[in-house]
């Protein structure tokens, strides 16, 4: 990996970071509180970040010629099976027990929020028995 595409990787991470942070979605208690539909205020981040992610996706490939770092664009595409629904059920239930989401969990750390390595311990945990039931034959 060049300097160019490592520094980018750094800026775009601290910038999702200090947005997390200033959105508050750092803090499992405000995320709690939008999962109860008692705070909207998250739902304008998530909309919002859904309506950058739409309008990146669709202008970028015909507005440049190809991506910063490769030499064209790539389809993402997923597939939608038992394995996926399970896992985002158990991610959804996570998310409602606890309010923490990966992304924000290591922002938070940033600020101190030390209780948040026990639901990212939590987030690992399941990564890897995940991980490892995958590559049972």
């Amino acid at each position: 990996m060049n300097a160019a595409r490592m520094l980018s990787t750094l800026v775009a991470g601290a910038l999702f970071g200090f947005g997390l942070s200033y959105a508050t979605m750092i803090r499992p208690e405000v995320v709690l509180s939008f999962l109860r539909f008692q705070d909207f205020g998250l739902m304008l981040v998530m909309g919002g970040a859904v309506m950058v992610v739409l309008i990146t996706y669709t202008l970028a490939p015909r507005v440049m010629q190809h991506p910063l770092f490769d030499d064209h664009f790539h389809a993402h595409p997923s597939d939608w099976n038992r394995d996926t629904a399970m896992g985002a059920a158990i991610f959804g239930i996570g998310w409602g027990l606890c309010g923490v989401c990966p992304g924000p969990a290591i922002a938070g750390l940033g600020t101190g929020n030390w209780d948040l390595l026990w639901a990212l311990g939590g987030i690992a945990l399941g990564a890897l028995v995940q991980g490892l039931r995958a590559t049972k034959p």
